[in-house]
């Protein structure tokens, strides 16, 4: 939330320097070391000093802090969300664009927002930044940041975004790099735009602002029921000629710096039918949240994973997954149950409500969740719910059904889990731990 001055203070931690100074909830922080706040990365950046002086409001009243930075520990504040900067464009691929009607009011809303790129690796066009913004960027050293590029071709790029104002992205991309800024990048590749020359052209370009450019992701166009454009979704074949595109400059690149500088999507792979490469190709993941490693990372550790004894090996358990990622899953399930006769029995859930050809598991709604394992329940423990399926720090789908909606449908007590080989042991453990 923002206030014209000052940011506004969720959460003190227990035991923080800043409860320790007496800051409370609702506090609203007008500034740090005379610098006015506008948002939390300001206070980040201005209370890195030694010695702070921090003037606060509490119910109508000012008060002044002088404190001294105590550099073990974080400073213990959590602030309320503020206003995000909206996205301008008219994307033909948007995903938010085709959501259907009903559901919850925030998943309408169409960032494209620095600040959050920054704070949380949310992807930004960078078409909507003010000088002013361009120079905060440089001063507090924003880096890195995360640009949905699509296409160095700007007459091509203007097209993607539906934007024929858009600025040129790679004076842009030049600019952040002359002043030593790095970023990850994206192309959101959409059959007959994008991909073949282009896509060649646009990882050619990317690649000159090595090593400001820390890596570029290459995904699938995702496309639901309600799309009314001319896009078609990636099949096979055309996921198999991205992937050779990608393959060709990987090789190059790796040859030049050691590094593969571009990377395709888990869903590229899954749909051209072809091998992931050695886990070791993927360097440190820098675009796992991407969906990029995450089936690779999954499989190597689910393969080197010591399963604990004292798991419950006399009780059935259920979980569930998307399309996509569905043979992986139960191929790990059914190890467990040959090596160690753990019972997990895994369902793949169709996505019906956005579209068939959504195949993953962070899209899925409470509905078809709920609609596919009606009839699968039986003799099981516990309906075993991973994580990306719920709202961050909630426990609510996409639909607003509930963990707690779910259990009295299926008549089965649900666990949230995080969706590793870890995770999913870790699951089974609490659920024992808890008899």
């Amino acid at each position: 939330m923002h206030y014209e001055h000052g940011i506004k203070i969720a959460k003190v931690c227990p035991g923080s320097q800043a409860e320790k100074l007496g800051f409370l909830p609702g506090d609203l922080l007008l500034s740090v070391n005379s610098y006015k706040l506008r948002d939390p990365i300001d206070f980040l950046f201005h209370s890195s000093n030694n010695s702070l002086y921090i003037k606060i409001k509490r119910n109508g009243e000012n008060i002044n802090v002088q404190t001294v930075r105590e550099e073990s520990r974080e400073f213990g504040i959590d602030f309320e969300p503020f206003k995000v900067l909206t996205c301008k464009n008219n994307c033909i691929f948007c995903f938010v664009k085709q959501l259907p009607k009903g559901l919850r009011r925030t998943l309408y809303i169409k960032d494209d927002d620095y600040r959050m790129s920054f704070l949380y690796g949310n992807y930004v066009t960078l078409t909507n930044l003010k000088d002013e913004d361009r120079r905060r960027i440089i001063e507090q050293r924003l880096s890195p940041l995360y640009i949905s590029v699509h296409s160095t071709n700007r007459a091509l790029r203007n097209k993607l975004l539906g934007n024929s104002k858009t600025p040129d992205i790679l004076k842009e991309l030049k600019y952040f790099t002359d002043n030593k800024i790095r970023f990850h990048t994206q192309i959101v590749v959409c059959p007959g735009y994008n991909d073949g020359k282009e896509l060649s052209k646009t990882i050619s370009d990317l690649h000159k602002f090595y090593p400001y450019v820390l890596s570029i992701a290459v995904v699938p166009v995702g496309l639901t029921l309600s799309q009314e454009r001319s896009i078609r979704p990636v099949g096979e074949e055309e996921a198999s000629d991205i992937l050779n595109v990608i393959g060709y400059f990987q090789r190059r690149f790796k040859k030049k710096n050691g590094d593969p500088f571009v990377y395709g999507a888990d869903e590229l792979y899954i749909k051209a039918k072809i091998p992931f490469p050695a886990l070791r190709d993927y360097r440190d993941f820098p675009q796992i949240e991407n969906g990029v490693g995450m089936v690779p990372l999954f499989l190597n550790r689910a393969k080197n994973l010591k399963i604990p004894k004292s798991l419950p090996r006399n009780k059935r358990f259920l979980t569930f997954t998307g399309v996509s990622f569905y043979p992986f899953l139960k191929k790990f399930a059914d190890r467990l149950f040959e090596k160690e006769n753990l019972m997990i029995e895994v369902i793949s859930v169709e996505n019906t409500f956005f579209s068939p050809s959504i195949t993953v598991a962070g899209l899925l709604t409470g509905t078809d969740v709920i609609r596919t394992l009606l009839d699968k329940i039986g003799t099981q423990e516990k309906l075993l719910v991973p994580d990306v399926v719920l709202k961050d720090g909630e426990n609510m789908l996409l639909d607003d059904i509930t963990l707690k909606d779910m259990e009295k449908t299926l008549g089965i007590p649900a666990k949230k889990i995080d969706p590793t080989p870890e995770g999913l042991i870790r699951g089974l453990q609490e659920v024992e731990n808890e008899h």
